[in-house]
């Protein structure tokens, strides 16, 4: 009799444990996985107090395996040492490897790590609670993690609680209790004392459960956090068999809050400035990388080739990637590049002081190399001219093939009516004639002259683009004289001529937006496939309208440019600034052809964890995905009993 009372309390506490420490709503197991593991017993028991064993045996009612224990299994508090967990038949062991606190509630979060060993059918979010001290902490706060740049749920970040409410803990601080998210981004930490907590996130790269690399993502709350519990009534159903109801009793439960917190996890931008990388893809050019841009050029001083006009310098807005191109091939077909380079550099300090580094750069192929290539390339075109001979009198002399600037001309004959025509080249240009670029358009069944823009696209030293008064359903031609422009090793283009045609109106969109309780720096994005954004305006007075928009399905984004620099913004620890906020509309757009569509929108009316529109995200949800095969079963089992009875 003993025996079967502890063997009933054992599963009362099990569903205790399931429902303090799991999300909220079913269990993993449910009607998909038919026949879960049971939990039977333990070693010590279940909410056990006075616990001096660093060794727990969980017990279950049939073989069972451990799935990425290191992934879904978290041990609150945290183990600076990680713990050995292993299955054992029907058995679970967990040896703890660092020294029990005194007076501590202990918890192990298994998620959904145990498996039943033939079908893999997980017991859905199961925790394991005891007690070195003489009273247990059964508190728990539960929410979500998403991505603070796309809202996407961020699957296996930790996310833990400080009870010390200073900034620096999170710096030099484990967390006092942890746990993991889930697929869907949730979490649920348990075991918690009451009293006050902040609440973070980290993607612990170095595991020592403490903000310390500024690459890890991280997340961090405004608020305190402060878990307390209320009594809610709840339905619960007696099932004769799965399509017959029993009975449905109501019943009082405890409700553990704060249940919606929600995390929004950025990555730092780079506070340092260094030398990141320097490479020489090429023999003819060599770029150098840094951490963090710059107001100028660094000071480069070759060491074995001429200072004199050596190169061409090609560098990004903010100067920090730099691409030299140099200009005598004398000096490039050299095995190695020796310079000094001096620039900016972040020190222990956090100022910026010079530094200058001495560099020597080979490319992943000498000339050697390539000379050996062609070589090879020449033999094997010399045999197969010989094996050609032998099956023919006469093979004519291959013509040596001319050699051009390349240019690739971005133009088509539908052409959209707010875009320009790209010209890009894979080389710098050094000389061109704007005289010999002709652009004409047609009146009739004759080519008239218009006027138009030549012009470097701006910080692209390698992109030319042309403008013109564009009219839709107008055809254009667009000529490029021989000679028209000369690369920096020699080569000129060729003769080109381009036929372009832009849209009719009818063939367009006009989308017009009303976004409701719009801050100054409200900035929408129309998305299309894979979260591309195709069209970017900011909001004016309430009102974003986008006109030539093309037909197709879109999505909704809204982000808080803060600072007005026209691009989302992570956010800052030190300085306690969370990323710009991003806010999605929780449908899609469908555009047809010479069609107005108007929509009104107010981006807080939803929960930020319930914005984002289920078909674009990339971490798709297990619950829906389970919930959706659970019921495919289920109607499965219906038809098969119609047809039975029948």
């Amino acid at each position: 009799m003993q025996t079967k009372i502890k063997h009933i309390a054992a599963l009362v506490v099990a569903v205790l444990l399931v429902a303090a420490c799991a999300s909220i709503g079913s269990p993993d197991g449910g009607p998909y996985d038919e026949s879960p593991p049971v939990f039977l017993g333990s070693t010590p028991e279940p909410f056990a107090l006075g616990v001096k064993d660093k060794r727990v045996t969980l017990e279950f009612d049939e073989f069972i395996k451990i799935e990425k224990a290191a992934e879904k299994v978290v041990i609150s508090p945290p183990q600076i040492t990680p713990p050995v967990i292993r299955a054992n038949g029907k058995k679970i062991v967990v040896q703890l490897d660092d020294s029990l606190k005194a007076n501590t509630t202990y918890s192990i979060d298994f998620s959904d790590a145990i498996v039943d060993y033939n079908e893999g059918n997980p017991l859905g979010n199961f925790a394991f609670l005891f007690s070195t001290g003489d009273r247990i902490d059964t508190l728990a706060v539960s929410g979500t993690v998403l991505n603070a740049s796309n809202l996407e749920p961020i699957k296996g970040i930790l996310v833990g609680l400080h009870s010390d409410l200073s900034d620096s803990a999170f710096n030099k601080k484990p967390f006092d209790r942890v746990s993991r998210t889930d697929a869907d981004g949730h979490f649920t930490i348990c075991g918690i004392a009451p009293g006050s907590y902040r609440a973070y996130a980290l993607q612990d790269a170095n595991q020592n459960f403490m903000f310390d690399q500024k690459n890890e993502m991280i997340a961090f709350l405004d608020s305190l956090v402060v878990p307390t519990t209320e009594i809610r009534m709840h339905q619960d159903t007696t099932w004769i068999d799965s399509l017959t109801i029993d009975t449905i009793r109501t019943l009082p439960r405890t409700h553990y809050l704060p249940d919606d917190i929600v995390l929004l996890a950025f990555t730092e931008a780079p506070t340092q400035r260094y030398l990141t990388k320097a490479e020489r893809t090429e023999l003819n050019r060599f770029s150098i990388f840094f951490s963090l841009g710059a107001d100028s050029l660094p000071l480069l001083t070759p060491l074995n080739f001429p200072t004199e006009e050596a190169y061409i310098v090609q560098t990004s807005l903010d100067y920090d990637s730099i691409t030299y191109w140099m200009k005598d091939t004398t000096v490039f077909y050299q095995d190695t590049l020796s310079f000094a380079l001096t620039y900016e550099y972040t020190d222990t300090a956090g100022l910026l002081v010079p530094r200058t580094d001495t560099l020597n750069l080979v490319p992943k192929k000498t000339r050697a190399k390539i000379l050996q290539e062609e070589e090879k390339k020449r033999q094997e075109a010399l045999k197969e001219r010989e094996k050609r001979l032998k099956r023919s009198d006469t093979i004519p002399e291959p013509k040596p093939e001319a050699k051009y600037l390349s240019v690739k001309i971005k133009g088509s004959t539908s052409m959209n009516l707010n875009s320009n025509v790209a010209i890009d080249f894979e080389e710098p240009v050094v000389q061109y004639d704007e005289a010999a670029i002709h652009l004409y358009k047609k009146v009739d069944t004759l080519w008239v002259k218009v006027p138009h823009i030549f012009r470097q696209r701006k910080h692209e030293l390698m992109g030319y683009e042309m403008l013109a008064e564009w009219r839709p359903e107008v055809e254009y031609k667009m000529t490029i004289d021989s000679a028209a422009f000369v690369g920096l090793y020699g080569l000129h283009t060729k003769q080109r001529e381009t036929k372009l045609k832009f849209k009719s109106l009818d063939q367009y969109s006009t989308f017009y937006l009303t976004v409701q309780n719009a801050q100054p720096g409200y900035t929408v994005q129309l998305l299309g496939g894979g979260e591309k954004v195709e069209r970017q305006q900011r909001v004016v007075k309430g009102q974003a309208d986008f006109f030539f928009l093309n037909p197709g399905t879109y999505h909704i984004r809204v982000f808080n440019d803060r600072n007005g620099n026209g691009v989302w913004d992570t956010g800052l620890y030190d300085s306690k600034e969370q990323a710009e906020e991003v806010y999605y509309f929780p449908g899609k757009i469908e555009m047809r052809e010479n069609w107005d569509y108007t929509q009104e929108w107010n981006p807080t009316a939803l929960p930020t964890d319930r914005q984002k529109p289920d078909d674009i995200k990339k971490q798709k949800s297990v619950t829906k995905e389970r919930k959706s095969k659970n019921a495919e079963r289920e109607e499965k089992k219906r038809q098969q009993q119609q047809q039975q009875k029948r």
